[in-house]
C-alpha cells in the first residue's frame, strides 16, 4: 500500500497508524458525515443549493459569532471574494504578511491589486505590526482621508493579516493601524477557526474574514471555504458575487462580472456534521500539543510553537523549529529522517518575497520568514493520532541524526 493512499485512510482515534505509517494531518469523519450526506443523495439537492449550505453557514456564523456567513468554493475563492466586497480595486496594494499559504497574496493579484509583503515576528511567527506602522507612517501619505504608497504611488486599502497555523495575530495594533489609516481588515482565518484573541474567536476581529475547509483543516468539507462579516452591505455584495452576479436569475440578466464560487449541498452536509465535533477536535489538538512540549522540553535545538497569554491557540499544525548548530541536522534532514522512518513531515511555505510569482511585490523585511522557513518542521497532529504514534515520532526526533 503507498504512503500516498495510506495518508488518505481514516483510522479510529487511538489507533495505531497502519503499517507503522504517521501521516501529518488527515481528517475526521466519525460523526453524521455519512448520515448527511446520504440525505442529500436521497433527496437530489447535491448542487449548489440545499438546505444543508444554509444550515453550516448559519452554524458557523453562530460559532465564530457573526453576523452574516457565505459558503463558497473554496478559501481562495472566499479571499477573492471579500477583497472585492471590501472595496479592493484594480491597482491598490494590500498588506499581507511574507510567511503564509501562497493564496492570500494570489487573490490580491486577483482582484487586479497587489500584495505589499509584510515580515513576521520572531515569537508567534504572526504579521509584524510594527513593519506596518513604520510602513503607513513613513513610506505613505495621507490624500484626501485615503492612504497612498509613497514609492508606488498606488492607494494603500486593505490589511490582510493572516492566523497561521492556528495561532492568531495581535490584531489590536493592527485594528488601531486600520482606523487610523482608513483601511479595510480582511482577516485570513483559514488555518484557525475556533482560535481566540482576547476572547473573541479569530474571524470576528476585523471587518471580514475568510475560512477554509480543505482536507487537513480543523474541520474539513472535502474543499471549500467561507466568508463571514457583521457588515450586511458587504455579505450581500460577497453572496451576489460569488453566485454569477445574478441579477434576475429567471432571465439571466448579470450586471457585472461574477463568479462561480457557491459551495455544493454535499460539502455543507460534510461541514454541518464536522461543526459538531469542532470542540472535540480542538481539543484533540490541544493535547496533542502539550504531548509535543512536554516531549521536546529538555531537547537542545528543537524550540515548540508557543502560545500568546493573549490567545486560544488550536495548534492546527504543529510545527517545530530545528536549530542545526544545537541539534546537529536541519529541519530538512530530519524530514528525511522520518520519511525514512515511514513519519510524514513537512517545511512552512517559500517566503512570499522568494516566489517567483510574487518577485516583484514591495517587501518589508527583518529576516525573521527566512529563518523560521530554514528552520521549521511540521509533525503529523491529526486529530486521532494515538498516543503511541505521537510516542514514537517524539522517540526519533529525540534520537538526533
Amino acid at each position: 500500500m503507498s504512503d500516498t493512499v495510506l495518508a488518505s485512510m481514516q483510522f479510529e482515534p487511538g489507533a495505531m497508524a497502519p503499517g507503522g505509517f504517521i501521516p501529518l494531518s488527515v481528517p475526521q469523519l466519525r460523526g453524521n458525515e455519512w448520515k448527511y450526506v446520504k440525505e442529500c443523495l436521497d433527496t437530489n439537492w447535491v448542487s449548489s443549493a440545499g438546505p444543508f449550505v444554509n444550515r453550516f453557514e448559519e452554524t458557523l456564523a453562530r460559532y465564530v459569532g457573526a453576523a452574516h456567513a457565505i459558503a463558497t468554493s473554496s478559501g481562495t475563492a472566499a479571499l477573492h471574494i471579500a477583497l472585492l466586497a471590501a472595496g479592493v480595486r484594480p491597482d491598490d496594494e494590500v498588506l499581507v504578511p511574507a510567511l503564509t499559504f501562497i493564496a492570500p497574496a494570489n487573490a490580491v493579484r486577483y482582484a487586479g491589486a497587489y500584495p505589499v509583503l509584510v515580515d513576521v515576528e520572531p515569537t508567534y511567527w504572526q504579521m509584524n505590526a510594527e513593519l506596518v506602522a513604520d510602513f503607513l507612517r513613513r513610506e505613505c501619505r495621507r490624500t484626501d482621508g485615503q492612504t497612498f504608497n509613497r514609492t508606488s504611488g498606488r492607494r494603500v486599502s486593505a490589511l490582510l493579516p493572516v492566523h497561521i497555523l492556528g495561532h492568531p495575530v495581535d490584531m489590536e495594533p493592527i485594528i488601531q493601524l486600520a482606523r487610523e489609516f482608513g483601511l479595510a481588515i480582511i482577516e485570513d482565518a483559514t488555518e484557525s477557526l475556533g482560535a481566540e484573541y482576547k476572547s473573541t474567536k479569530v474571524g470576528c476581529l476585523g471587518d471580514i474574514a475568510c475560512f477554509s475547509f480543505n482536507g487537513n483543516k480543523i474541520i474539513t468539507t472535502g474543499g471549500g471555504g467561507m466568508i463571514v462579516t457583521d457588515n450586511p452591505e458587504w455579505a450581500e455584495k460577497a453572496r451576489y458575487l460569488s453566485t454569477q452576479a445574478k441579477d434576475d436569475p429567471i432571465e439571466y440578466v448579470h450586471k457585472e462580472i461574477g463568479y462561480n464560487y457557491r459551495m455544493t449541498n454535499i460539502q455543507a452536509a460534510l461541514g454541518c456534521a464536522q461543526m459538531e465535533q469542532i470542540d472535540d477536535f480542538i481539543r484533540a489538538k490541544r493535547s496533542i500539543a502539550e504531548t509535543y512540549a512536554r516531549g521536546f522540553e529538555k531537547l537542545n535545538g528543537v524550540e515548540v510553537m508557543r502560545e500568546a497569554p493573549w490567545a486560544a491557540s488550536i495548534f492546527w499544525m504543529f510545527t517545530v523549529l530545528v536549530r542545526e548548530a544545537e541539534y546537529g541536522e536541519d529541519s530538512r534532514g530530519l524530514m528525511r529522517r522520518l520519511r525514512k522512518e515511514r513519519i510524514q513531515s513537512r517545511p512552512l511555505w517559500q517566503p512570499l518575497h522568494r516566489s517567483p510569482a510574487h518577485q516583484k511585490a514591495q517587501s518589508l523585511l527583518t529576516g525573521c520568514a527566512d529563518i523560521i522557513n530554514q528552520r521549521a518542521l511540521s509533525l503529523p497532529c491529526s486529530v486521532g493520532v494515538s498516543q503511541a504514534d505521537l510516542n514514537n515520532v517524539i522517540e526519533i526526533v529525540s534520537c538526533r541524526g
